[in-house]
């Protein structure tokens, strides 16, 4: 089975039972609590986050990240305990798996799953959702949007629309070029543009060669961006020509709805593209309402604002979002997130490169 070209292996088939309608629940159960939520831009508007706490008798404390680093310290900074329910794509998902900070969640008490496209029900085929332990298989996400992560370009500087990631490295265009700021993609996107084996797994002088390749980016662009709506502003005052989109159609979206003339490609290399899913933390104080929050935003409020106001995907109804299945990179775990993180801090700050790759 497939996800836009996304090869699922099965794993232990995950036996969901039935649930009883979870959006009964009453509001009197929670009227004293608070979630607190971590969300990507434009997951969780105002109005979702006010009709959850109307329905349900709670408060919500909603804190947005910009960056997968920013996600991880938030939720580790005190081993889960400061958040109850977060946005992750798969592959980062699986570090919080791996140190314990998320716990299992039970698709019977999110009645909101029965409405999901199959391919989107079938957890224990989407790589990393469904792990098994102790012979038991149990999930730890809920997929919620998606979107690949191509390049942005301005129509009227370009004569034909680039083909290639390598377009971001061309002296043509240097200042006029907007890249994302995380570190983890950056060193993928780097990988791509040298065609490594597996821009998730660099090895050796693979490292090497990827540092010198994004401090050849970083002179090249114009700045880095953390938020959509930071690179639209960029974009726009600075009348940029190419940005590598790591938020994908939700920036071609904003862009569009600003007035600009921009197209959206696919380079021939393939486009990263992420799967991002609902997770509740191991501290969650109130593990009932969390499953409630996802099953809130399952339905047709917050899954139609993700598609109307922000141009992305949901999982309720089928999307060209995905792009050529053949050209589709899918997000997988990194081997070593904290690695990346630290050489990308220091190209960021300006190190040569005998200086980043230092001790």
């Amino acid at each position: 089975m497939s996800l836009g070209g996304f090869s699922f292996r099965p794993v232990p088939a995950l036996v969901l039972a039935a649930g009883i309608l979870f959006g009964l629940f009453a509001g009197c159960v929670h009227a004293s609590g608070v979630l607190r939520v971590l969300a990507w831009p434009g997951y969780a508007d105002e109005e979702v986050v006010r009709s959850f706490e109307r329905v349900s008798g709670a408060r919500v404390e909603l804190s947005i990240v910009d960056s997968d680093e920013s996600l991880w310290q938030k939720v580790s900074a005190n081993g889960g305990r400061d958040f109850d329910v977060m946005a992750v794509n798969t592959a980062e998902l699986q570090r919080y798996i791996a140190t314990g900070l998320v716990q299992p969640v039970d698709p019977a008490r999110i009645a909101g799953t029965r409405r999901q496209l199959p391919r989107f029900r079938q957890l224990n085929e989407i790589p990393g959702l469904v792990h098994v332990r102790k012979g038991r298989a149990e999930a730890y996400a809920i997929p919620y949007t998606y979107s690949t992560m191509g390049l942005i370009y301005d129509r009227r500087q370009f004569a034909a629309a680039p083909t290639s990631i390598s377009s971001l490295w061309d002296p043509r265009y240097r200042g006029r070029v907007l890249a994302y700021g995380g570190g983890a993609h950056s060193f993928s996107l780097a990988a791509q543009s040298l065609g490594v084996a597996s821009p998730f797994r660099l090895q050796g002088g693979e490292w090497a060669q990827a540092v010198d390749r994004l401090i050849e980016l970083r002179r090249n662009v114009l700045g880095f961006y953390t938020r959509p709506e930071e690179s639209v502003r960029l974009f726009l005052r600075h009348r940029s020509a190419l940005m590598f989109a790591n938020y994908g159609l939700q920036q071609l979206h904003m862009l569009r709805a600003a007035g600009a003339d921009v197209g959206y490609v696919i380079p021939r290399e393939g486009a990263l593209a992420w799967l991002d899913c609902w997770a509740i933390t191991r501290g969650a104080r109130d593990v009932a309402l969390a499953h409630a929050w996802i099953d809130h935003l399952l339905g047709d409020t917050a899954s139609g604002l993700l598609v109307r106001r922000q141009g992305l995907a949901n999982t309720l109804v089928e999307s060209d979002a995905g792009g050529p299945a053949d050209h589709i990179v899918w997000l997988a775990e990194v081997e070593d997130a904290a690695r990346r993180e630290r050489l990308w801090g220091r190209i960021h700050s300006g190190d040569r490169a005998t200086r980043v790759l230092a001790p």
